[in-house]
């Protein structure tokens, strides 16, 4: 049974460092989340992806789409363009900069179609990302649980329900010890878009 993690309790804690997290459930109003929502399910150019798994090359099950400052590709693995910053987005940059002190130039969207769209277990490694980054991630539309699992022990499991509108800043060490996903659901479930915003640097 995995726990679940309350960022209210601090006996929730007792393994998982508070330091790492910091979440605003409101971050957004029901009323700028459903326009958002609205917005880039319509208009986003979202795409399916393809990544290697166990030497065969398979469908990312999500769809994504990466927009930003023009010379920062989503990946240095992969030589994707970027899109521009629409003024919502930007809009959004500047507000989550203003209120926590961070600075993004890119944001990656994920589509969760339906209940059977998830992400597997993963860090967010990659180099251009610097060693500690800062990685903001907004929710929007279905709540679905995003899991935690310490890298090298995981039977420390933890897990935090993301509804429409909220906010969670993953920073320090996280991205170095422990892993997250969204994994799939065997309850019907409806769109989730979540939006990571990055700073990348320089390849």
């Amino acid at each position: 049974m995995m726990n679940q993690l309350s960022l209210f309790d601090a006996e929730e804690f007792y393994e998982f460092p508070k330091e790492l997290l910091e979440y605003r459930e409101h971050f957004l109003s029901k009323e700028e989340a459903d326009l958002l929502r609205d917005c880039l399910l319509n208009t986003a150019p979202w795409k399916q992806r393809t990544q290697k798994m166990y030497d065969k090359v398979v469908l990312t099950p999500r769809l994504t789409a990466w927009y930003g400052d023009s010379k920062y590709n989503e990946s240095e693995k992969e030589n994707k363009s970027t899109n521009p910053w629409t003024p919502e987005l930007l809009s959004l940059k500047e507000k989550i900069e203003k209120e926590f002190g961070c600075k993004f130039n890119g944001v990656l969207l994920n589509l969760y179609r339906n209940q059977n769209d998830s992400v597997a277990w993963h860090r967010d490694k990659e180099s251009r990302y610097g060693k500690r980054p800062v990685i903001a991630s907004i929710s929007l539309g279905q709540t679905r649980n995003f899991d935690f699992r310490k890298k090298d022990h995981h039977q420390s499991k933890y897990s935090l329900p993301l509804p429409h509108g909220s906010l969670l800043i993953m920073k320090g060490d996280l991205q170095e010890n422990w892993e997250h996903r969204i994994a799939k659901s065997t309850v019907p479930m409806k769109e989730r878009i979540n939006l990571t915003f990055r700073l990348l640097m320089e390849s």
